[in-house]
């Protein structure tokens, strides 16, 4: 079963467990509510790729949400890590977690409903003469340690990927979460790709399989043909190609951005949607993924999200709510991530967001986890994106 690869994967204790239970279990059930079942075997784990890329048709498992998935295509992204840019932090947070670290005005409600939205007068643009735009935050959702240095992206591949149908329901991550504009006469209308995701290479384990039909999703075979003389045995369709092509300005990864709060890693990936014109405006449209990540021991939940959005028409707005997606996840040993979705619109070509998530500890600590600050940037459109998916419907900055 390859429990020694296993281990180089991954040094961590638990993560091997959950790794190995994940493999075995298949992510078929919850056991927490069944009564264990007999094990299955899904495949035979390979050697991960230190260098190089993932094929297309490789089969995998996911490092962190276990659930199976199958490789498309490969996308080239400049991650901007934040943690790299001060290397002295993550010694500190050990050493002295207190509330101090940060202001929290417990005097201010926080309203319940996800389009509460107030406006903010003060100005947070630092154009300088190099024509680099610098985030300047006030102290409530202050990001001094690191906003005001100029963080430098790195190469990293990430695949285009689609998910196995039988996982969905048991998996920590939106599976709709790659949604596209819909009708041209409509701002508001979404329709969704399911179970469609970005997963990078670091949390591919490649595994191969006898099955004849090893991945249960509905683009499988419009996408995929049978291969037996390739190394992974697939070939991608025409169908693939052209959808790629077409969809290449809607789908495609190129900036991601990460920082660590008191051993919660945040990592948010922004997408450009489109523009919808109409006789008074146009509406730039962003959806962004967003990752949680408690890397430390003890198990926190997520309580409120606190987002600031700047548009260079010159409006900032503040969003405030109870947790993201009508849910409050806990981030636990067993279960240490999570990811959702969400969307926002500007009527100017770009912008700026960032925030923090109020967090609670399993002691009672609560602290505010930085959201990395990151740009909306539109592109010249060519065309419009082929419709594969199913309808969605926005529902406010999460």
């Amino acid at each position: 079963m390859g429990f020694g690869l296993l281990r180089k994967l991954k040094s961590n204790t638990r993560q091997l467990i959950f790794t190995a239970d994940i493999f075995l279990h298949t992510i078929k059930r919850d056991l927490t509510k069944q009564p264990p079942k007999k094990l299955a075997e899904v495949g035979r784990l390979e050697p991960i790729k230190i260098e190089g890329k993932y094929e297309t048709g490789q089969l995998f498992l996911h490092r962190i949400f276990g659930y199976r998935g199958v490789v498309l295509f490969p996308w080239s992204a400049r991650v901007y890590d934040r943690d790299l840019h001060n290397p002295s932090k993550q010694s500190t947070e050990k050493q002295k977690l207190t509330e101090s670290a940060f202001i929290i005005d417990k005097g201010k409600k926080i309203p319940s409903n996800n389009a509460d939205v107030e406006k903010d007068k003060s100005g947070i643009i630092d154009v300088g003469t190099s024509d680099k735009q610098t985030i300047r935050q006030d102290s409530a959702v202050s990001n001094t340690e690191t906003s005001s240095k100029e963080v430098k992206g790195k190469l990293h591949t990430f695949y285009q990927v689609l998910i196995d149908s039988r996982d969905c329901p048991f998996i920590r991550a939106q599976t709709e979460a790659v949604t596209f504009l819909g009708n041209q006469d409509s701002n508001r209308s979404l329709y969704a790709i399911p179970g469609l995701d970005y997963v990078a290479h670091d949390d591919i384990m490649p595994y191969s399989s006898a099955e004849k039909n090893p991945l249960h999703h509905e683009l499988f075979e419009k996408f995929l043909a049978p291969d037996a003389e390739k190394d992974p045995p697939f070939k991608a369709h025409d169908t693939l190609k052209a959808w790629q092509e077409k969809n290449h300005p809607w789908l495609e990864l190129s900036d991601v951005h990460r920082e660590t709060t008191e051993n919660v890693r945040i990592t948010v990936i922004p997408f450009y949607m489109g523009c919808r014109e109409t006789p008074a405006s146009s509406v730039y449209w962003w959806r962004y993924c967003i990752r949680l990540e408690n890397l430390g021991e003890m198990s926190v939940q997520l309580r409120e999200r606190h987002w600031r959005i700047f548009s260079l028409s010159g409006t900032l707005e503040t969003v405030r709510g109870r947790g993201v997606v009508g849910q409050e996840p806990i981030l636990s040993a067993r279960l240490p991530a999570f990811q959702y979705s969400s969307h926002v619109s500007l009527q100017a070509p770009s912008g700026h967001m960032w925030g923090t998530f109020r967090l609670e500890r399993e002691d009672g600590h609560t602290f505010d986890c930085k959201i990395p600050p990151f740009s909306l940037e539109s592109k010249p459109e060519d065309g419009t994106p082929e419709k594969i998916g199913t309808s969605s419907k926005h529902d406010g900055t999460e």
